[in-house]
């Protein structure tokens, strides 16, 4: 007899609901470590079959950590999850845990691939890079707006060029100077910490081939190969190059009812970082003008801005590129500026 069991994951607890043949065997609650988790079902489901959970904020943990101590870990997707969830008349965790465990039993899922730890250690360096990049244009932007208030202009510049303009404005000026100094100084420590996120994020990519194989790609920095090969890990992961476009959200919705039948804007599911980081290397690819830029991609994409206009047309490149590097991946084969609208 197999038994199926449902874990609603929180921080603190992780509600479990087991069933068999139909029937919940056993329920209860356990601190949210994958190993006392592990003994618990071992006790009261000795032939686990599923072990179904949400994706969620410890989705990748307990996955990984899950399947090392042998058990059959499936994170699902949790926005279908919850349609069915939602049909109960209470919703507590015990409720949804039964639920979980109703879905593992019937197999009514969609299983979601959980990315490898390696991978999500490169995510989690893109991530920290640009919140330390946004942090200090918030306070740049502080600092600007606080002097506007007294009259003090301050030149455009970035870097050094800011930090001496800023230091001139506030000469002989002791009262200003105690309250924006802080701000300047802590403005230039997190440049410093975002700049050896910089140089790990090069070296990064210095060491990897699949990165150094997009960035033929005219617009494609390190930062967004390192973060298209960490989405995508594998490309056998996707059947076709172009399903990547939809994974990113880079398609247009589409409803269909009846008579009713149109397209919508594009979905924007997906990787919203690497969907950014796609849009923002089209604009380079639409508006770079040097000899190493043209291609028939950039050709392909002038003539759809003539037409729909510089954003849609955009879209459409970003799109086209996520389907580019993945065919790239896949064939080991530098960028191609005579094949690249046609990949």
């Amino acid at each position: 007899m197999y038994q199926y069991i449902g874990l609603d994951v929180s921080l603190k607890d992780t509600a479990i609901s087991i069933r068999q043949d139909g029937k919940r065997i056993w329920r209860g609650k356990s601190p949210s470590d994958p190993k006392l988790l592990a003994q618990l079902i071992r006790k009261h489901a000795p032939n686990a079959r599923r072990v179904v959970f949400e994706t969620g904020p410890l989705s990748t943990w307990f996955y990984h950590a899950l399947t090392a101590e042998g058990m059959p870990a499936i994170c699902i997707e949790a926005r279908h999850a919850q349609k069915v969830l939602d049909e109960t008349l209470n919703k507590t965790d015990a409720n949804d845990t039964d639920g979980l465990a109703q879905l593992a039993e019937t197999g009514f899922y969609k299983a979601v691939r959980v990315k490898a730890f390696d991978s999500m250690l490169t995510r989690t360096l893109v991530a920290a890079r640009n919140q330390l990049l946004s942090i200090s244009t918030q306070l740049s932007n502080q600092i600007r707006g606080l002097m506007k208030t007294f009259g003090l202009i301050i030149s455009n510049g970035r870097g050094r060029v800011f930090d001496g303009n800023v230091r001139e404005l506030l000469d002989g000026n002791e009262g200003l100077a105690k309250i924006i100094l802080p701000l300047l100084d802590a403005w230039r420590d997190i440049r410093k910490r975002a700049a050896e996120l910089d140089r790990r994020l090069l070296a990064v990519a210095r060491e990897s081939q699949t990165t150094q194989l997009l960035m033929t790609i005219p617009g494609i920095g390190a930062v967004t190969a390192v973060s298209y090969v960490a989405a995508i890990e594998d490309p056998e992961n996707f059947k076709t190059s172009r399903s990547v476009g939809a994974r990113l959200g880079l398609t247009r919705r589409r409803y269909q009812s009846g008579e009713v039948d149109y397209d919508g804007h594009i979905s924007r599911r997906g990787d919203n970082h690497l969907r950014g980081l796609l849009y923002e290397a089209a604009t380079v690819v639409l508006t770079r003008t040097n000899s190493k830029s043209e291609s028939r991609l950039k050709s392909w994409g002038l003539k759809l801005r003539e037409r729909l206009g510089f954003k849609r047309a955009a879209v459409a490149v970003a799109r086209k590129l996520a389907v580019i590097m993945h065919s790239m991946l896949k064939t080991g084969e530098v960028f191609n500026p005579l094949a690249g609208a046609t990949a």
